[in-house]
């Protein structure tokens, strides 16, 4: 028994009902916390050990599960809302503002004009969220950016960022003309660019130009706080970064900014990469250095390389027969030569790996890079983790399982999505399958799911909701043998990332030792129908002890 003094630094909350995601212990109705960290979980009689405790009531008619963990989000998600919203639906901004959804490449065109009249002289004009995929044959030129401004540069970010369009005055400020030879620049039949720049060697010189804001601008006090609202509001208490450059001033801001009391989420980096290339000893010094600034909520060591591209933007790379309307197959981010290299440098020097593949060919690349570097350094429990992992066939997911390899699928890809890879990008059959959580969960693969935040919002029960219903926007069923039960999905977005993230030790489950991370629900996400688990509102958060109550709840 532990002397009085210490008893008194113990906090017990009593809830309606505790959802634990601990096997063992699947249910409680009271939590003990001290220094941050759950210190009991059981019924009221086992909490009345603790004599002398405090108990807080604030939560007795609310259900608490394990904070809700995003495995694969970006921190410009707090950057983004810092330009203008042009995406097809409806988005809620951090500050609770619903932004239309934009139905026509005119209604984009008026929105940016109407932005670009309040924007002072010489800046840059950037919008976000834009896809072309919902506009059918149409594709924005820069004959219609040009209708906003000819005199400053506008810069329209894709939903997927794998893309974006520019106007003429963007493609002559970053050198980008006919002659221009560089894999991804779109062209009218004379060879003039169209303005669509398709993947990030094609948009580098615009991202120079603008200055890569969405990369930069995420580690700021300011960006990080919008980051916080939307994650917190979704009942998310740990949340990726999933390409992190390692600026050192970056990190060191993050470092700070995450460390307060009252910064409600706790961010894992992962440093890009891609931005490395081949140089991955330069990556893992920059690594090793900066990791000195880690502490208990910001946790930097892993790594993410991206193989392709998008699936809706059509630079994702396909096995045969490829896209369904006939589009040439899409763009290698990392060839899979260097991909060897690269997976095998890092993998020897016992450093995770998340990488991004889309379509099955780079599904493909990324399982031989793997199996090799496997075979040539064999390591137990490596975790490395597809993500996305969209089109992966039944017999990759069976190498897969074989490996150990973690996956991470764009469950919310099934809904905002779901039709256009019916009919256009990978027809029936392949788009019945895609982001198969039932295959992973039946071979044994550990699974997440996620929302790729700001690709589309974050909201871990609205990523669990596509998973179990796997619905379309325009309500078809996209592969029913595919859906999960609310309790796999459940998992998924808690202990089931946590995992991925090697981090199932400290989080994603209210056991005994771990974080006091918890999201505090109305009502029981597991007892609901499935098709009301979007539905379920979301109260407010605690992370490690300190309650951070929902916008508008007092």
């Amino acid at each position: 028994m532990n002397d009085q003094v210490e008893q008194q630094d113990v906090t017990i909350y009593r809830a309606k009902k505790i959802l634990t995601m601990n096997r063992s212990q699947p249910e409680a109705t009271h939590v003990a916390v001290r220094s941050g960290r759950i210190l009991a979980v059981g019924t009221e009689e086992q909490a009345a050990a603790w004599q002398g405790a405090r108990h807080d009531e604030r939560y007795a008619d609310k259900v608490l599960m394990p904070g809700l963990v995003e495995g694969h989000c970006h921190l410009h998600e707090g950057v983004v809302w810092l330009y203008v919203y042009v995406g097809f639906y409806d988005r809620r901004g951090p500050d609770g503002k619903i932004w239309r959804g934009l139905k026509t490449i005119d209604e984009v065109v008026a929105r940016l004009r109407e932005a670009q009249g309040a924007l002072k002289g010489g800046k840059h004009l950037i919008g976000w969220g834009f896809d072309p995929i919902y506009f059918g044959s149409r594709r924005m030129s820069v004959q219609d950016l040009d209708k906003v401004s000819e005199d400053r540069a506008v810069v329209v970010m894709h939903a997927s960022m794998h893309l974006m369009n520019v106007n003429g005055k963007a493609l002559e400020m970053a050198g980008i003309d006919r002659d221009t030879d560089i894999e991804g620049i779109s062209r009218f039949a004379n060879g003039e660019p169209t303005g669509e720049l398709c993947e990030f060697a094609a948009m580098f010189p615009v991202t120079r130009l603008i200055g890569n804001p969405f990369r930069v601008l995420g580690q700021s006090p300011e960006c990080l706080a919008m980051f916080g609202q939307v994650a917190q509001v979704a009942g998310v208490t740990t949340a990726t970064d999933l390409v992190n450059e390692l600026h050192d001033e970056g990190i060191v801001s993050m470092a700070a900014t995450t460390r307060r009391d009252d910064y409600p989420v706790r961010i894992v980096p992962a440093a890009s990469g891609m931005f490395f290339g081949r140089d991955t000893e330069a990556c893992m010094n920059k690594l090793a250095l900066l990791k000195q600034n880690n502490h208990d909520k910001m946790r930097l060591g892993i790594v993410k390389l991206v193989v392709d591209g998008s699936i809706q933007g059509f630079t994702a790379r396909l096995l045969w027969p490829g896209y369904f309307n006939g589009a040439p197959n899409g763009i290698w981010v990392t060839a899979p030569d260097d991909l060897n290299y690269i997976v095998e440098q890092y993998h020897r020097a016992g450093i995770q790996l998340h990488i991004h593949t889309n379509g099955d060919e780079a599904t493909e690349v990324a399982l031989v890079a793997l199996e090799r570097a496997l075979t040539l350094h064999p390591r137990f429990d490596h975790r490395h983790t597809l993500q996305h992992c969209q089109m992966a066939s039944p017999a990759q997911f069976r190498r897969i399982a074989k490996l150990g390899l973690c996956v991470n699928l764009f469950a919310n890809h099934i809904f905002y999505w779901g039709d256009a890879h019916m009919e256009m990008t990978m027809g029936p059959d392949r788009a019945n399958r895609m982001n198969s959580c039932a295959t992973a969960e039946r071979l044994g693969v550990p699974f997440a799911i996620h929302s790729d935040a700001p690709i589309t919002p974050i909201g871990p029960l609205f990523t669990a909701w596509c998973a179990v219903n796997r619905r379309t926007a325009s309500g078809r069923i996209l592969g029913e043998s595919e859906r999960i039960s609310v309790a796999s999905a459940l998992r998924a977005i808690t202990l089931g990332a946590a995992y991925t993230l090697h981090m199932d030790g400290l989080i994603g489950s209210i056991e005994i030792g771990k974080f006091a991370d918890f999201c505090v629900l109305g009502s029981d996400p597991s007892r609901t129908e499935p098709e009301a688990l979007k539905e379920v509102a979301i109260e407010g958060t605690m992370v490690a002890g300190h309650a951070f109550e929902a916008p508008g709840k007092h």
